[in-house]
């Protein structure tokens, strides 16, 4: 018994089941649209349970691919599988029991969400092997975290509107520059072991100019999506202070000497997404 709750201990730990603060709100922000209030109970249930089954499985997917180059690189060299904590076979199987969680979920929103959710499913785990490809790979890592909003429109209506097209859009942006700063990180261990990343192909002063321009389009895309949903000035403020947040971080960078982002980078970009979600919430009556 001790083995297995250390394993689901390590497991969990491994696909950073907290920073489900950062997809999650998005997914309830499309369903809140799309309903204009509240979405029905069960359907709220399965949003959730389909959006922690689909980011349990990318993130573990995303550490077993990763596990070659995180065994050489210092800073990710005591993750749990190059450091052997977890094996290869557990995680194989954590991922497939995530998978099926996340379809089965699908099938239980309607019929359109469960069709297009094998396609979800190869966006977000496909992304963990661009990194060998290209550099937009922190593209795809948006691209992945947009689905969120997307799904929560459709698992509520079977069409799409302007607003949730233009938050999805906004949370790409959001995304690929956060993830530009968080790869500034190993810029050095990826130009060396010839994976595409943005800082390492176009340098540390050229990515973070880029990272400072996709937050800069995402902040406008809140701000604009809160105007073509009508969702009034609780919502605005929500997006003033994201804005504001994002630049705090752009400014908390350039005073620091190293590289190596601090925990707060995580606190701040889920204060931004819970803050719009709540706001979301609030701006349509509860």
């Amino acid at each position: 018994m001790r083995r297995f709750l250390q394993n689901i201990y390590e497991l969990l730990d491994m696909i950073k089941i907290g920073h489900s603060v950062l997809a999650l709100p998005f997914a309830f922000m499309g369903a809140l649209l799309a309903a204009r209030g509240l979405p029905a109970g069960g359907t709220a249930c399965w949003i959730l349970v389909a959006m922690v089954g689909a980011r349990a499985s990318a993130m573990a997917f995303n550490r077993l691919a990763d596990a070659p180059f995180d065994a050489l690189n210092p800073r990710t060299a005591n993750r749990a599988l190059p450091a052997g904590r977890i094996s290869r076979r557990a995680t194989v199987l954590f991922i497939v029991i995530s998978s099926g969680i996340f379809i089965f979920a699908a099938s239980r929103l309607n019929w359109l969400c469960l069709l297009l959710s094998p396609l979800a499913l190869g966006v977000i785990l496909g992304y963990s092997l661009t990194k060998r490809l290209t550099a937009a790979c922190h593209g795809i890592l948006g691209l992945s975290l947009a689905l969120a909003p997307l799904g929560g429109r459709l698992a509520v209506r079977t069409d799409l509107e302007y607003p949730v097209l233009v938050l999805s859009l906004s949370v790409l942006f959001w995304v690929a520059g956060f993830d530009i700063l968080y790869a500034l990180q190993d810029e050095k261990f990826d130009r060396v072991a010839g994976l595409y990343s943005i800082p390492s192909r176009l340098g540390i002063t050229r990515a973070r100019r880029l990272a400072a321009w996709c937050h800069a389009v995402a902040a406008a895309g809140f701000a604009l999506t809160g105007w073509l949903a009508g969702l009034g000035w609780i919502y605005a403020a929500a997006a003033l202070m994201s804005a504001l947040i994002l630049a705090g971080e752009h400014l908390l960078l350039v005073q620091r000497q190293t590289v190596r982002l601090p925990p707060a980078f995580f606190t701040l970009n889920g204060l931004v997404s819970v803050g719009l979600g709540v706001a979301t919430w609030l701006s349509l009556g509860f």
